[in-house]
C-alpha cells in the first residue's frame, strides 16, 4: 500500500482508511468515514423516517453498527454500502415501530373481519367476500372524518402524526375519530351479523 504515514488520513481515500481502520482499531480513522458520510446517512435517514430527531438517533445507530460490520464484510464501495446499511436500518425500524403499534391495543380492520360471527357451512372464499362487503358497507356509515382516519391509518398504514398532517386535524382527534369509528365499526358489524 502506498501511505506515507505523514500525510494528513482525511485525505485518503475510503479504501485505505477502511485498510488502516482494520488493521489498527485507530477509531479515529473510522471518525474520518463517519464525518465523510455522516450527511449522506442523515439524508437517507430523513427520507425513510421523516423526523430529524429520530434521524440523528438512527445515524448515531447506524455508524456504530458500521465499525463492527465493517470487520465482518469485504467492503469494495463504500459509500453504496453504507448507503445500502443505512436504508436497511430505517426500513427495520419502520418495520417494529409498526409491529408495535399495531400490538399496543390497536387492531387491523382484519382484525374486525375476524371477529364476525360466520355461518359454518360456507366456503372460506365466500365467507371473505360476505365480510369485505359488510365492511365496506359499515364503512359508508361513518362520519367522514373518522372513515378518513381509519383509511390512513389501517389501509395505508400512517401513524397517528402523518394522519394528523395529511387531514389537518389535531393528534387528539385523529385518535379520537379512530377509536369512535373503530367503536362504530363494530357495533355496525355485530347488528348486521347478529
Amino acid at each position: 500500500m502506498l501511505f506515507n504515514s505523514k500525510s494528513d488520513p482525511k485525505k485518503l481515500p475510503d479504501e485505505e482508511l477502511i485498510e488502516k481502520f482494520l488493521k489498527t482499531g485507530d477509531k479515529t480513522l473510522f471518525g474520518i468515514l463517519f464525518q465523510r458520510y455522516t450527511h449522506l446517512v442523515f439524508g437517507v435517514c430523513m427520507k425513510y423516517l421523516k423526523n430529524k430527531d429520530e434521524s440523528e438517533d438512527a445515524v448515531m445507530d447506524i455508524f456504530e453498527k458500521l465499525m463492527s460490520e465493517l470487520r465482518e464484510h469485504d467492503v469494495r464501495n463504500f459509500k453504496g454500502w453504507i448507503y445500502t446499511v443505512a436504508r436497511n436500518h430505517c426500513l427495520m425500524k419502520i418495520r417494529s415501530e409498526k409491529k408495535m403499534q399495531m400490538t399496543n391495543d390497536e387492531e387491523k380492520l382484519e382484525g374486525l373481519v375476524v371477529e364476525m360471527p360466520e355461518p359454518m357451512h360456507l366456503s372460506t372464499k365466500v365467507k371473505k367476500e360476505i365480510e369485505l362487503t359488510n365492511l365496506e358497507q359499515a364503512m359508508t356509515k361513518l362520519s367522514d372524518e373518522q372513515r378518513t382516519c381509519l383509511e390512513l391509518f389501517y389501509i395505508q398504514e400512517k401513524c397517528y402524526n402523518e394522519v394528523a398532517t395529511i387531514t389537518k386535524y389535531s393528534l387528539n382527534e385523529v385518535k379520537s375519530y379512530i377509536q369512535n369509528g373503530k367503536r362504530n365499526l363494530k357495533n355496525y358489524l355485530s347488528t348486521t351479523n347478529g
